[in-house]
């Protein structure tokens, strides 16, 4: 994943490892994914399936999650995210920069 933001021009200094943020996620108000299946998917910690025992990240132990990505497709897995379908996540479809600049837009202009 560090690849994949570094792709995106975001300074390494900026990010957080995963067991530093994770026990931070029940306490947050709102957890925005961009773009992320697997590695925000609650199946791998059942234990069964392709994800078992993949580290993921703790999203779904916010209050809130958003998720903006292009459609419901699986990841690279091929496993359905049920965090997808729960009541506490809302679901953007559409392509993750042009979604987060139009959200920076609409908070900006409260």
């Amino acid at each position: 994943m560090n690849v994949l933001l570094a792709e995106a021009n975001v300074p390494y200094e900026q990010l957080i490892e995963m067991d530093e943020i994770n026990p931070e996620f029940p306490e947050c108000d709102m957890a925005i994914v961009i773009g992320a299946n697997d590695t925000c998917n609650p199946a791998a910690r059942t234990g069964e399936g392709p994800l078992a025992g993949m580290p993921i990240i703790d999203v779904d132990q916010a209050r809130t999650v958003v998720i903006i990505k292009r459609s419901l497709s699986v990841g690279y897995a091929g496993v359905d995210n049920d965090l997808f379908y729960e009541d506490k996540t809302m679901m953007l479809f559409g392509d993750g920069k042009a979604m987060m600049t139009d959200l920076n837009n609409a908070i900006k202009d409260l």
